[in-house]
């Protein structure tokens, strides 16, 4: 064991130890965790199986130790005392980050685990639909491997960091992210559907895109309303043959791109799922328990 010394120099302030999040923080040190993005709706997390079995999956991949106590109804107990604390009762955003604790550089000397979470505010409590439509270019500097980690959420998040950065220098509010075969599988905050006659194209994770609730959902919702739907890779070409671009997280639901270099695009498509993604949420919302207590989301 390395004893560490107490002082930190933390931005020109030396200062006696670090915060609690800091210490033994390896997602800090070496991008070693995961976190999810949560959205809340009337003060209670929505889709919240969905983050939590993400998030095992992923640390399983990545080798984690979780306690046995670790489970759907611990982690929404503990987002109610954070919602609580801070008095939640309409729309928020959580992150709830979970990384390997402990000591060690690449090699850790173990793979128990903490986790943090944190809440702050969004502008809406239910989701709402852009009144302009965003505009996309491709970041194509960097490519994103396929590997066991691509459809997971995980602490090291250059590439994302990246491509908004490419965004931003160029004036857009999105870019589209490639694999390494040139296939659009992703934007740096979302996930991507192509509206093309009136059916659903969005990549397959086998092409390295995040694995995202929402994503799913609006999946699991045009099965449901008999949309056709194809997970299928994805071209330039096809970004440019397309009558919609939606595009899809946790947090902001359903936004829709009204530009793509030349190209403009409708949203009509767009707005229906988000008003059915809105009625189905709403719907689970007044669900209750045998108790009649209304559920979480």
């Amino acid at each position: 064991m390395v004893n560490q010394f107490e002082n930190i120099n933390n931005n020109g302030e030396v200062i006696s130890g670090a915060p609690p999040y800091l210490k033994d923080n390896r997602a800090f040190r070496y991008g070693d965790g995961l976190f999810e993005t949560i959205r809340v709706i009337d003060g209670r997390p929505v889709n919240l199986q969905s983050h939590i079995d993400r998030l095992f999956q992923g640390a399983t991949t990545l080798s984690f130790s979780l306690p046995s106590h670790y489970s759907l109804d611990f982690f929404k107990a503990e987002i109610g005392k954070l919602i609580g604390s801070n008095n939640i009762e309409v729309g928020a955003k959580l992150r709830l980050h979970m990384y390997r604790a402990g000591e060690g550089t690449y090699r850790s000397q173990e793979d128990a685990v903490r986790y943090l979470i944190t809440a702050e505010e969004v502008a809406n409590n239910l989701y709402t639909i852009n009144l302009e439509g965003l505009s996309v270019d491709i970041f194509s500097e960097m490519k994103k491997e396929r590997n066991i980690l691509s459809s997971l959420k995980t602490a090291n998040s250059l590439l994302y960091v990246m491509a908004m950065n490419y965004a931003k220098k160029n004036k857009l509010d999105e870019a589209f992210i490639l694999n390494n075969n040139g296939h659009i599988i992703e934007c740096s905050q979302s996930n991507v559907f192509l509206v093309s006659n009136g059916v659903l194209y969005t990549p397959p994770l086998s092409d390295g895109c995040v694995g995202g609730t929402m994503r799913m959902n609006l999946i699991n919702l045009a099965i449901e309303k008999k949309v056709t739907i194809y997970e299928s890779s994805l071209t330039p070409q096809n970004l440019l043959a397309a009558d919609e671009i939606i595009l899809t997280n946790a947090v902001q639901g359903v936004q829709w791109v009204g530009a793509f270099r030349t190209k403009r695009y409708y949203n009509k498509v767009a707005k229906e799922l988000l008003n059915a993604i809105i009625e189905k949420e709403s719907q689970t919302s007044l669900k209750k328990d045998p108790q009649g207590n209304l559920q979480s989301l």
